[in-house]
């Protein structure tokens, strides 16, 4: 079993907060369905390869550059989000799109009035994650939220109605927008169009969508790929109060809370990856046989190097484990002190410990043993 020292606790516990919080973001969605199978094929490729399936481990490993282009393709909305939620300038420099509570109260008596009236809406709140690619063909306005202004937007005479309307920093910046439509199967009979369009939006952000249904009156809330029916204007607002205010304006979570909350996915991810981190290690470090530069320094004053032979060795060396990099990609530098050297030929005597080799990469040798250098006599400078 390799040691572990705290470089590699420290490195253990940084891919599993990097891996929990990509769990964390993508487990409503259906990334993390398609992630569990790409997990799935790549541990039985590495199965395949360690039990000396010969042709499935070559097959599977002709698909590696076509399972990355894969992912690319499909998951590009969320890599963008993901790279965009990792940005440490925007935490330093706060978020201008998130919307502190987009007048909860006035949103919550406009929808039930709607619901009364039993007419459908679509009301879109942004939060984090930018929406402009996920809504299509939307009318740009910038107006203060208003009852009178929403009832107006969807009512059956008005142009604007057919559609969702975008709230974003507690202004109505479009209406008539076109939403991505959900194409999960769990979703009941009795839900139409509009609640797999607020569906579909809410699966591939943070966003929160409000739906109005024409047919029966019901107002739901839909988050990540949960439609959450709302009874009441009380409960409507409460609700928005609590997911629209921004977390700089809410109680800070107590830091026990924040370590040992959401406890059984964060104890398997780190079981997860102290297992892979074991078998990494494990395995045996590459042994290669690589070419390195000589470099000269502590040449005296008054004298110049003419010429050196041969002009690189040969190292061989020997990698720690399989988490150490490969040896056949480095660039290596042997350093010869010329110090004592004197004018005409010189042989100086090279050793390992002159080879300059990254941590985890172990010098076994060097070949040739010795380097002939010539020096002349140098005019001082004035």
């Amino acid at each position: 079993m390799p040691s572990i020292g705290l470089k590699d606790i420290l490195d253990i516990l940084i891919m599993s907060v990097l891996v929990y919080q990509l769990y964390s973001w993508f487990r409503r969605s259906r990334a993390i369905q398609v992630l569990a199978g790409l997990g799935v094929v790549i541990a039985f490729f590495f199965v395949t390869r360690q039990t000396g399936l010969q042709m499935t481990s070559w097959v599977l490993q002709q698909l590696e550059t076509v399972m990355i282009v894969l992912v690319v393709v499909v998951f590009q909305n969320e890599i963008r989000q993901a790279l965009y939620r990792f940005s440490l300038l925007r935490e330093l420099l706060g978020n201008s799109t998130q919307p502190p509570s987009s007048s909860p109260a006035l949103i919550s008596e406009a929808v039930f009035e709607l619901a009364a009236a039993r007419t459908g809406a679509l009301l879109v709140f942004e939060r984090q994650d930018r929406l402009d690619e996920h809504l299509l063909h939307g009318t740009t306005l910038d107006a203060q939220i208003s009852v009178p202004l929403l009832r107006n937007l969807f009512h059956n005479g008005s142009p604007l109605h057919d559609g969702a309307v975008l709230i974003r920093d507690e202004r109505i910046v479009q209406a008539a927008c076109l939403l991505p439509l959900s194409d999960s199967s769990n979703l009941p009979q009795q839900y139409g169009t509009r609640h797999r369009a607020a569906l579909g939006v809410t699966e591939r952000s943070d966003a929160l969508v409000l739906v109005v249904s024409e047919e029966r009156g019901q107002v739901s809330l839909a988050i990540g790929d949960q439609l959450q029916p709302i009874r009441s204007p009380e409960v409507l607002k409460k609700r928005l109060e609590q997911l629209l205010t921004p977390q700089s304006a809410r109680q800070r979570i107590p830091l026990g809370r924040r370590l040992f909350g959401d406890l059984v996915p964060k104890t398997v991810t780190l079981l997860g990856v102290t297992a892979i981190w074991l078998v990494l290690a494990a395995r045996p470090g590459e042994v290669a046989i690589v070419p390195a530069t000589l470099t000269f320094h502590g040449l005296p004053d008054g004298m110049a190097l003419v010429r050196s032979h041969p002009e690189e060795v040969t190292v061989r060396v020997r990698s720690s484990s399989g988490l150490a990099p490969s040896p056949r990609q480095l660039d290596l530098t042997a350093d010869l002190d010329l110090s004592d050297v004197a004018v005409g030929n010189n042989t100086l005597r090279l050793t390992v410990a002159q080879v300059r080799a990254p941590s985890g990469v172990a010098v076994v040798g060097v070949e040739p043993s010795s380097v002939r250098v010539t020096i002349r006599s140098a005019p001082k400078k004035k």
